[in-house]
């Protein structure tokens, strides 16, 4: 690893091909990333029968893709979840304040 203009240049090995990233985030992030898409892009090679790696590449793209995006909608399903919560106890406890204005 080595540093050029600020960013960090690691060195990957995607898919068997080596490839040199220069990037802002940390090398252990990127080669924990590059690792997930080997793994993913490994698990695909070993449940088809593709040969091309482009092919292999684009089938992992839209595996990651799913899953971005089924992620993106369950941290929008708990951040509506946690604003009824939210509002709900705000409820409770302006009806509960009110309460006790009036026993007072």
């Amino acid at each position: 690893m080595s540093v050029q203009g600020g960013k960090a240049v690691v060195t990957v090995v995607i898919a068997g091909e080596e490839y040199v990233i220069r990037t802002d985030a940390t090398p252990d992030y990127t080669r924990d990333c590059a690792d997930y898409v080997d793994r993913t892009i490994a698990g695909i090679q070993q449940n088809s029968k593709l040969i091309e790696n482009h092919k292999t590449a684009i089938l992992a793209a839209l595996a990651l893709t799913d899953q971005l995006f089924q992620a993106r909608a369950a941290v929008e399903a708990l951040q509506h979840e946690i604003a009824r919560l939210a509002d709900r106890l705000s409820n409770d406890i302006e009806r509960t304040l009110a309460a006790s204005d009036l026993a007072s």
